[in-house]
């Protein structure tokens, strides 16, 4: 049985972040909240598959939904336990089916984005031939998710340096996750909704960082067809997502969007009274990060 929705990020969790003293501009002695990085190895079965920096909460869902989007994870494999030793800061998947990955290991990349996001040469794998569910986004549920999210306490209202990812059914955050990495938080968001059986096709992904090309990919191969962002695209991610037709909407400011993507299934139903973000949502993503 799926824990009790939603899920919400844990500023107060003193494993996410130490307090650190430094001087400011006059000189003076302050002490901040910066964010823990931690690394986890990621083994499937006997196979090391790769070692992530992470903050270190949910590591069973980082790994299942890394290995969910990389596809050495199918969609029916039946997983038989997930172990996870916090000392020596290893997860092992481990499934009924026997399971072998040399080549695709040896194809591994770093990809753009906080320098934490791993992918694998053919990142493209599993895209031909994807159709996306003939799901809608009302404009009245990405303005309520929108302020919602952006008030909620997180490790970012806490402590800068983190990225943010949320499943959304329309207009409830149902699981919000964080992590150094945005590849990271929705790794997680994946890891959540194959350990519960969650169906994609009516939900919508909100993420707080670029729209990039691996977040268009990780987003359509999860089967969601709307992703939205405050942040702004990349031109890749922009193709990609036309190509498997996913909606695309960016630069998500008070009541201003912009979607390059999948505006068949926008509806514009509420009313737009010029209404602009008040100073705290501004904090939160002001420039594209």
């Amino acid at each position: 049985m799926p824990p009790a929705l939603p899920i919400l990020p844990d500023p107060a969790d003193p494993r996410l972040t130490r307090g650190v003293t430094g001087t400011d501009q006059t000189g003076a002695a302050t002490e901040i909240a910066v964010v823990e990085e931690r690394p986890l190895t990621i083994f499937l079965n006997s196979q090391e598959i790769v070692t992530a920096m992470t903050i270190g909460d949910y590591p069973d869902y980082l790994a299942l939904g890394f290995l969910r989007n990389q596809g050495m994870l199918k969609a029916d494999d039946v997983v038989t336990g997930v172990d996870y030793d916090e000392e020596i800061e290893t997860v092992v998947v481990r499934t009924k089916r026997a399971t072998s990955y040399e080549e695709k290991v040896k194809k591994k990349t770093r990809t753009s984005g906080c320098a934490v996001g791993t992918v694998f040469g053919d990142m493209m794998e599993g895209l031909e031939g994807l159709v996306l569910p003939d799901a809608e986004v009302r404009t009245s549920w990405l303005y309520k998710l929108a302020k919602e999210i952006n008030t909620t306490p997180s490790l970012y209202l806490e402590a800068g340096a983190i990225h943010g990812t949320v499943l959304c059914q329309e207009d409830r955050p149902l699981v919000y996750m964080e992590d150094v990495g945005r590849h990271n938080a929705v790794d997680k968001i994946a890891g959540f909704m194959f350990r519960h059986n969650v169906s994609p096709g009516d939900k919508i992904l909100y993420t707080t960082g670029r729209l990039t090309s691996e977040m268009v990919i990780k987003t359509a191969q999860m089967g969601i067809p709307v992703l939205a962002s405050r942040s702004g695209f990349t031109a890749w991610g922009v193709e990609i997502a036309r190509q498997v037709g996913l909606t695309l909407i960016g630069r998500m400011r008070g009541q201003r969007f912009v979607c390059l993507s999948g505006e068949n299934r926008l509806i514009r139903d509420a009313a737009l009274t010029g209404e602009d973000e008040d100073r705290k949502h501004r904090r939160k993503g002001a420039v594209d990060d």
